[in-house]
């Protein structure tokens, strides 16, 4: 039993009495990090790519070590392909001929 001064919550990212959470878990970051690195294919891919990354890295625990969830890996990788997609598409419109 709980009485004054004496919190439920012993960790910051648990479950406290009314089942909220104060951060997003694994899962929605790595749905979250798919859906901005497939947006980011049609529209600012040089601002939706990195969010994508960090998203994807962050489902992943930080780490390249145990089981990764599959939408933190996609997320991670087409991250990756959107930035240098549009770094490509941004150098090749300051040059003259242009790239297309």
């Amino acid at each position: 039993m709980a009485g004054f001064g004496h919190t439920t919550r012993k960790h910051p990212g648990s479950r406290g009495r009314t089942w909220s959470r104060s951060r997003p878990d694994r899962a929605t970051l790595g749905i979250i990090g798919a859906i901005c690195a497939i947006a980011g294919f049609f529209v600012l891919g040089i601002i939706l790519g990195p969010m994508a990354i960090a998203c994807g890295w962050l489902a992943m625990g930080r780490s390249w070590a145990g089981a990764r969830p599959v939408p933190a890996l996609v997320a991670l990788v087409l991250g990756v392909i959107d930035t240098v997609l549009a770094l490509i598409w941004i150098a090749g419109t300051t040059t003259t001929n242009g790239m297309f």
